[in-house]
């Protein structure tokens, strides 16, 4: 005897070798014994056997016409032997019994299960509904794979046009085009992204680089709701000084400017004077919940998100012509000997007399022209005021890093302006260290330093970048933000509050409201303050600018990648010459990229190697190069000459390993928008790394 029966939601036959009261033990046709209860036995049967019994049940499944067989159903609950007489007739017998239960069962649309062999048929309406959303499945089936079809060909179908970028960034899963694109890119063995590139649905690589980030931290766009900064106020009293920026002349968000007063006695009052939004926007404002959404400003080869509307900075751009408000440091100089004698902040009006650009100026102030006064440009007498103050700066900050165990700070020579035209990029080389690099980097450093004093004299919480060494003074240097005043030992000063861009970063804004407060209360300032000690809020704050921050450099550095890879592509460059940083790391001459070639072999730091440009992805923003030969080796410098070389190539390695800090001397005007990446190295300096310059906002500081 043979049995028919169900086993785990499925439906088999085998041939009965025993039976114990209501168990049989079946073997299956493929040699597998099971046991199994009577109650799970649909049919009994001699003939056909087994096997046959089952190829022949599915072969007359498929003939059954549902529609009909439903038509012959009762409303209520049944057995399914009870359609077997009315559909098959005199024919009814275990092969057409097994094919009935087969299609009821796979046709749950039709007829829903009710027990072991119970079926009851779907109810009229339902079974309508039901059939119109499988026909809109099969019809969508069918587009899906006219879809397909054109995809693994390489064409973009017309529906997909324009989808493409959201497909790969915000893509719902649900959808017959992403599962399409899904199924072509399988089958064509490829990413998505890169189907998308090769038919045409993504205009470029950049265009995909760009979406991707936009998608994750500006979903709803970049545009801003229309808003107006609040009114200044009334009493804010008027500078009596000629003031004048120093920047890239692409730039708009002009946060600093300086001024020179002559005094009796060999004195000098010197002024830095930073735009001052805070007057103008109070916490929990509209402007100020789009700031602390946004954090700071995002620069990229080429373009930008600002971090407050157009407006807004307009309103409080430091623009040559007229009157601005500004926070302003000022301290009276000693001229004979450098030293600073009193200091005074203060919240004023600034006439600003001219914005100077480095694109004309580099040229013409260099440390020769300096020294022997020669050249004519705008400010020439206050930049030679400036000069000699700026390097007694950085050698009082080379001091104090001595006094942490610390080396001379090493700049690199190089740094690269970035200009973008559509898909053209143009990089070009700009010297570092230049006399009007120095200026803008150490008064900044000095008023953000300044300032950090001023919150902590006055009991006022504020944001402070602070960087120690973890163990011996020697081991490595963390940095990290803290709202409590502590030294910065890369930097060597005491303290080091960001308030110098607060039209480009949140946190300087925040520190902006309470160095404003400090101003305008004294020494009730800590009751005033927006921000209160050990204020939760505050906390918050360093911790969502710290992650965004990051985020956003990590995006700069990543379109920097890509545009030196263009840059390859674009020039053709089938060979290049590179020096070796260390290990297989190699740092390109033309432009600023460092690259890892496998198999390199040993070479001494400095090492001019030519190498070959095997592929260019710009997709994965990956190249593979190989060496050619060795062009030349460096010659064994000693003593501080090899330490300081150390210095700055272990600065790129961390550069190289994303680890890159932003620093103080970022500050300065000839680096990126971003603070050009300033990476610590092993003794905590504050080396640049290889972070490129960039047209749209080149050296904001």
């Amino acid at each position: 005897m043979n049995v028919f029966f169900e086993e785990s939601g499925s439906f088999k036959a085998g041939s009965v070798l025993s039976r114990q009261g209501d168990a049989f033990q079946v073997e299956l046709p493929g040699g597998r014994r099971a046991k199994v209860r009577a109650k799970d036995v649909l049919i009994e049967f001699e003939k056909p056997s087994a096997g046959d019994l089952i190829q022949q049940a599915d072969a007359a499944a498929q003939e059954i016409d549902l529609d009909f067989l439903w038509e012959c159903a009762p409303d209520d609950e049944f057995p399914f032997a009870t359609l077997g007489a009315d559909y098959f007739g005199a024919s009814f017998g275990p092969v057409e019994r097994a094919a009935l239960v087969l299609r009821m069962h796979s046709a749950p649309v039709y007829f829903r299960r009710k027990g072991r062999g119970q079926y009851q048929r779907a109810p009229q309406e339902q079974l309508k509904l039901a059939l119109a959303s499988l026909e809109r499945k099969r019809q969508q089936g069918l587009v899906q794979a006219e879809y397909e079809e054109e995809l693994k060909a390489g064409r973009l179908p017309e529906a997909l046009a324009g989808k493409a970028l959201g497909l790969l960034t915000r893509p719902d899963k649900n959808t017959i085009e992403y599962k399409a694109l899904e199924a072509a890119a399988a089958a064509r063995g490829v990413s998505q992204a890169r189907l998308m590139l090769e038919c045409g649905g993504i205009a470029s690589a950049r265009a995909l680089h760009e979406a991707r980030f936009l998608a994750e931290f500006f979903p709803h766009g970049t545009g801003f709701p229309p808003v107006t900064p609040g009114l200044l106020p009334e009493d804010l009293p008027q500078a009596d000084v000629d003031a004048f920026s120093i920047d890239d002349v692409t730039t708009t968000e002009i946060d600093d400017a300086f001024s020179v007063e002559h005094l009796a006695d060999g004195r000098v009052r010197i002024g830095v004077h930073i735009a001052a939004p805070a007057l103008g926007i109070q916490r929990g404002d509209q402007v100020d919940d789009i700031a602390r959404t946004r954090l700071s400003t995002v620069y990229m080869p080429g373009d930008k998100i600002t971090m407050l509307p157009d407006s807004v900075v307009e309103a409080f751009t430091l623009a040559e012509g007229g009157l601005r408000p500004a926070l302003s440091l000022y301290v009276i100089v000693n001229r004979e000997t450098q030293e600073i004698v009193a200091s005074e902040t203060r919240a004023e009006r600034v006439f600003v007399k001219n914005n100077l650009r480095h694109n004309t100026l580099d040229e013409l102030v260099t440390e020769e022209a300096l020294a022997a006064g020669s050249g004519e440009y705008p400010h020439k007498e206050d930049i030679a005021v400036l000069w000699p103050f700026a390097l007694a700066l950085f050698e009082k900050r080379q001091q104090a890093r001595a006094g942490y165990g610390l080396r001379r700070e090493v700049q690199r020579n190089t740094d690269f302006n970035f200009y973008v035209d559509g898909e053209h990029i143009t990089i070009t080389p700009r010297r570092r260290g230049s006399p009007l690099d120095t200026i803008v980097a150490e008064l900044a450093i000095l008023a953000n330093s300044s300032w950090g004093a001023f919150l902590h004299d006055h009991g006022v919480p504020g944001i402070y970048r602070t960087q120690r060494a973890f163990g011996t003074p020697s081991g490595p240097k963390r940095t990290r933000m803290q709202t409590s005043a502590a030294p910065h030992e890369g930097l060597g000063v005491t303290q080091y509050a960001w308030s110098t861009s607060p039209l480009r970063r949140y946190v300087d804004l925040v520190n902006q409201w309470q160095l404003l407060a400090c101003v305008q209360h004294g020494v009730t300032a800590k009751l005033a303050a927006p921000f209160k000690p050990k204020d939760a809020d505050l906390f918050a704050v360093v911790q969502g600018f710290d992650d965004t921050y990051s985020a956003y450099a990590d995006h700069q550095r990543r379109m920097e990648y890509f545009w030196c890879l263009r840059w390859l592509k674009q020039e053709n460059k089938k060979q290049v010459v590179a020096s070796v940083v260390k290990d297989d790391l190699v740092r390109l001459e033309e432009i600023p990229l460092l690259l890892h070639v496998p198999a390199l072999g040993v070479h001494a730091r400095g090492t001019r190697l030519l190498m070959e440009v095997m592929s260019i992805d710009e997709l994965t923003v990956e190249a593979s190069v190989r060496m050619l030969h060795v062009l030349d080796a460096p010659t064994v410098a000693s003593g501080t000459e090899a330490e300081e070389a150390d210095e700055g190539e272990e600065a790129l390695l961390d550069a190289a390993d994303d680890s890159a800090e932003t620093e103080a001397e970022a500050e300065a005007e000839a680096l990126p928008d971003a603070e050009a990446d300033n990476a610590d190295g092993n003794d905590g300096e504050a080396e640049t790394a290889p972070a490129a310059q960039h047209a749209g906002e080149p050296g904001q500081s």
